[in-house]
């Protein structure tokens, strides 16, 4: 089946793939060929891909996933291969994101906070080949 992951900057992915894995607002779910049609909001999370035997995973920071007739595409404000991840940058910007949130005296600066913890924790996994 075909997969494509689109930012408005980039297309970020554009292959035939065996498996799709994501995270939508409401849990986590996969594909294979033959799937029936389906739309879905994406959370932020990973999406992993499987392809014969290599695996492959990127973080994707929400928007949506549509299915159709073996083809899958994924609109996205934002996403990354883990190969063009830098993992100690994603590991400083967790730290502060943490440390924001400990510090956040206003409700609206703890979900900001929320919403950094988050992006940078599927960067890691991402990087990590790690599926919550």
């Amino acid at each position: 089946m075909k997969l494509k992951i689109i930012t408005q900057e980039r297309v970020v992915f554009d292959d035939e793939v065996d498996e799709i894995y994501s995270r939508g607002v409401d849990g986590e779910f996969g594909i294979l060929k033959g799937h029936i049609p389906m739309m879905s909001a994406l959370d932020i999370g990973v999406t992993k891909i499987k392809k014969g035997n290599q695996q492959k995973s990127f973080s994707v920071m929400g928007g949506i996933l549509q299915f159709k007739d073996d083809e899958c595409l994924i609109l996205t404000t934002l996403a990354e291969s883990g190969d063009e991840i830098d993992e100690m940058r994603a590991r400083e910007a967790l730290e502060r994101a943490r440390r924001k949130r400990k510090d956040a005296e206003a409700r609206i600066d703890a979900k900001r906070a929320e919403a950094s913890i988050a992006r940078a924790k599927a960067r890691l996994k991402a990087k990590l080949n790690e599926v919550e």
